[in-house]
């Protein structure tokens, strides 16, 4: 491992929140060399039927997304957390290069590093077409809306 991010586990609802929220501000930049910085460099993923091990796969993971999923943004609410553990659900939404928008919506499990370096991510996402007109996330979240809550539908 090399490296540190605060804060560290065993988390609080504080620590957690401030770990989920530093995850969403850093997807929401679709700069896969910065977001793969929050991992171990031997980390581990399976994101829906995808396995990608350490931070070469997972740069290379999330350039192949971001070319894909344009104008993806992305918020994220924490479901639990206990030790060095973190579970998620967010929601995301993008277009493909047709123009045909999407919200995704999908859970994640976390495991921390005592270096606050996540060393697993699963990820489980559905996709559900909707109308452009439909979109409700637009870019990064406003500081004044961290840890609020977004409906379910």
């Amino acid at each position: 491992m090399s490296g540190s991010r605060p804060p560290f586990p065993p988390f609080t609802r504080e620590t957690a929140l401030k770990k989920v929220q530093a995850a969403e501000d850093a997807w929401n930049t679709r700069d896969p060399r910065r977001v793969a910085m929050a991992y171990t460099v031997d980390t581990v993923w399976r994101n829906r039927d995808t396995f990608v091990s350490g931070r070469d796969e997972v740069v290379a993971f999330l350039a192949g997304k971001w070319e894909r999923e344009l104008d993806y943004a992305l918020r994220k609410n924490l479901w639990a957390f206990d030790g060095n553990r973190i579970g998620v659900r967010f929601q995301y939404e993008c277009h493909d290069a047709e123009g045909r928008w999407y919200r995704s919506y999908g859970n994640e499990l976390w495991e921390f590093a005592e270096n606050g370096l996540m060393a697993r991510r699963e990820a489980s996402i559905n996709d559900l077409r909707i109308d452009e007109s439909e979109r409700r996330i637009f870019g990064a979240r406003p500081e004044s809306e961290h840890g609020v809550e977004f409906p379910l539908h």
